[in-house]
């Protein structure tokens, strides 16, 4: 009977996630309103669809919650091989949009599936190498089989072409193997290849050069390429201390692109100013805080490697979103978790979520096991 009792979830987790959600809701409705009236003729146009997609994610956080997350280890090889052939059917028979073919069209909603392959790599990664043990400090047999299925992962995201993905992708890889015990002269080895190719992608379409030099000199192309990043500098600038008003962005009105995507972060900091971003960024610190303590308490390798992904994987998005919106690293066209306009984003990151829930429904259930055995 004590064994199949569950214990409760990380309610600050839990808290800070549904926080995180309808905040998001709220400043989607602000930063589109406008486009959305425009395009739409309803200012509640792009809120809606993101309801319906924060409904979706509700239902598969709390599925996943409630599913024991040791099922997704002999998940891994199932979910790899499911990412792969969407991966290579959005080469084929995606739909092209801006000159790069990520996503299905799908009753007039758009599915990335490179989203779903975040999760895959993740779950797949952390089966294999909790698995292994201490054989993942072999080069030949412990190391290298990741590699080359990463590799493929990796090449078919690239040749969409997806960079910025691409990016997380590696990051998120990197890190579970690092947590893994990856022996420490591999990881450089790693690093010192893989810098090199990252330079050379980065710097071999004119696109991703163009952004480059723009991030380094957004003066010189402020009416060009360093236009989107200027407009947001003016917004985080307009917004001072205390913003201007909740829906009381000037920004939004046409002068800054994806002001309901990539760059909502702007529109925060031109309502709410520098007081409420900071409230805003502190209750995403909380969410990070308590999925890291979720993972490292487990007592299932498994579940740490699975939890520090998951954690990782949101937390080099937004990291890669804010420094893209303040001007610290180049666009790479990154939305901002929980919050940017977007369904395979936000569905994505409740679900992932939802296992974390898991990981912390798992460990509360054991802690409590232990002291009413000590109590005995």
């Amino acid at each position: 009977m004590t064994h199949k009792m569950k214990g409760r979830p990380d309610f600050l987790l839990l808290f800070s996630t549904i926080l995180l959600v309808g905040f998001g809701l709220v400043m989607i409705f602000s930063a589109s309103s406008a486009k959305a009236v425009f395009t739409h003729q309803s200012s509640w146009y792009y809120v809606l669809k993101q309801g319906s997609f924060a409904g979706i994610g509700l239902l598969l956080m709390l599925i996943c919650m409630g599913l024991p997350f040791s099922i997704w280890k002999k998940a891994g090889p199932s979910l790899m091989i499911f990412s792969l052939i969407l991966l290579v059917s959005v080469l084929i028979v995606g739909t092209n949009i801006n000159g790069a073919k990520r996503w299905f069209v799908v009753g007039g909603f758009n599915i990335q599936p490179s989203e779903f392959t975040k999760l895959s790599i993740i779950v797949y990664l952390s089966a294999l190498i909790s698995k292994k043990g201490e054989g993942i400090q072999s080069f030949k047999k412990g190391l290298l089989p990741l590699l080359i299925m990463v590799g493929l992962i990796l090449a078919l995201v690239m040749k969409q072409p997806d960079f910025g993905t691409v990016l997380i992708l590696a990051f998120i890889a990197g890190t579970i193997i690092m947590i893994g015990g990856i022996d420490l002269r591999h990881l450089l080895m790693l690093g010192l290849g893989l810098v090199p190719m990252f330079i050379y992608l980065a710097i071999s379409q004119s696109y991703r050069l163009k952004r480059i030099q723009t991030f380094l000199n957004p003066l010189d192309n402020q009416s060009d390429s360093g236009y989107q990043l200027m407009q947001s500098l003016y917004a985080l600038g307009h917004g001072g201390l205390l913003g201007t008003g909740l829906g009381r962005s000037v920004q939004k009105l046409f002068y800054l692109p994806e002001a309901h995507t990539d760059f909502i972060f702007a529109v925060i900091g031109e309502e709410l100013g520098l007081l409420g971003t900071t409230l805003f960024l502190l209750v995403f610190f909380l969410f990070f805080w308590r999925g890291f303590a979720a993972a490292i308490q487990s007592h299932d390798p498994f579940g740490v490697i699975l939890g520090m992904g998951l954690v990782s994987m949101i937390g080099i998005q937004f990291l890669l979103n804010l420094g893209a919106v303040t001007g610290s690293i180049p666009v790479t066209g990154v939305p901002l978790p929980f919050i940017s306009y977007g369904g395979s984003s936000l569905i994505l990151c409740m679900a992932s979520t939802g296992i974390l829930l898991s990981i912390s429904r798992d460990n509360n259930r054991r802690r409590k096991e232990q002291l009413e055995t000590s109590l005995k």
